[in-house]
């Protein structure tokens, strides 16, 4: 089965991290947000990938070409964020006829059991229930357990069933249908083209969508809720010891992560803590925090932090979000 992965957004509740890196390579739990999509994919025997890029598109390119050489991977372009429907169109040239096909959104992060969604002959999206729907997008359900209707963010919602970004289409050609009234009429007006308009219009066309409840559903679009995943997939997972010369006269306080080559001297590191690979911690304690790959971190005193991709940080601070190529001295 092809599964099209949008990847363009810009991310920007997770700036300043989204200038230099594109959200979906944002590190959660020792790896990618868009690894750890990937590899769930594949799990279910998916190999068949279009990533629909743009905004710093060519980081995700060259991620997906040297650390998946094994998946069948195409891309296409988004030069403008007109929204997910004209993403998904955008890929159309892919579609396979008349055959299923999945959609998933690259910021989420999700376990759901195959069988149901995979296996219903219908056309299928996953959901969760939420305290606040008019945060999401939501399906509405009939009597019958079928969806009637979509609706992003209602200001008053009649549902808590809140959309998660994965979509199992039973009809390609309908959905190509759905998506060019959807890309050529509603987007010409108001430039955004939302995908639940091309669901919504299948379902009018007679296509019947149930519902696919999800195990854990994280979108990784904000920094407490990317803190709440690493934190959650952490305790999921038994990572190996670190070697000795990986830590000296330090304790680490499980679940903690240590990447490739990750030097700790004289710190406390833990609980949920992500260390990204080549990066040295030096006299520091560490909680709850994700730090990016070749950073310098000394005499800090973090908790519930990000820290970017080469940063330097020297002195003493408590909650920081800092994003790539940052340095700071306090003190």
């Amino acid at each position: 089965m092809l599964a099209i992965i949008p990847v363009a957004g810009i991310g920007s509740r997770l700036r300043p991290h989204t200038h230099t890196q594109p959200k979906s390579l944002i590190p959660v739990a020792g790896k990618p947000i868009l690894a750890h999509i990937i590899d769930n994919l594949m799990q279910w025997g998916v190999l068949d990938f279009v990533f629909v890029i743009g905004y710093l598109g060519e980081k995700i390119r060259d991620y997906i070409k040297e650390d998946y050489p094994s998946i069948r991977a195409h891309f296409v372009v988004q030069h403008h964020g007109r929204g997910t429907a004209h993403a998904i169109w955008l890929a159309r040239e892919y579609f396979p006829p008349a055959q299923p096909l999945l959609i998933v959104f690259g910021d989420t992060i999700f376990k759901a059991d195959r069988e149901k969604l995979m296996g219903n002959p219908n056309t299928c999206v996953a959901v969760k229930k939420v305290d606040d729907p008019s945060k999401f997008g939501v399906a509405e359900l009939a009597e019958d357990g079928s969806v009637i209707r979509m609706i992003e963010k209602p200001k008053i919602p009649k549902s808590n069933l809140a959309l998660i970004g994965v979509y199992k289409i039973a009809n390609s050609d309908l959905l190509l249908k759905a998506l060019n009234e959807v890309v050529e009429n509603e987007g010409a007006q108001s430039g955004e083209c939302h995908l639940t308009d091309a669901l919504m219009y299948m379902i009018d066309e007679g296509e019947r969508i149930e519902t696919c409840p999800v195990e854990s559903w994280f979108d990784c679009g904000r920094k407490d809720i990317l803190l709440e995943t690493n934190a959650i997939l952490l305790r999921k997972k038994e990572y190996p010891e670190p070697r000795p010369e990986q830590l000296q006269n330090s304790i680490l306080i499980p679940p903690v992560f240590l990447g490739k080559d990750v030097r700790v001297l004289n710190s406390i590191i833990g609980p949920n803590v992500s260390i990204g690979q080549s990066s040295l911690i030096e006299s520091s304690i560490i909680r709850n925090s994700i730090i990016g790959s070749d950073s310098h971190l000394q005499a800090a005193n973090l908790e519930s932090s990000v820290i970017g991709n080469d940063a330097f940080l020297s002195g003493s601070i408590l909650s920081l979000n800092l994003g790539d190529s940052t340095e700071i001295k306090m003190g």
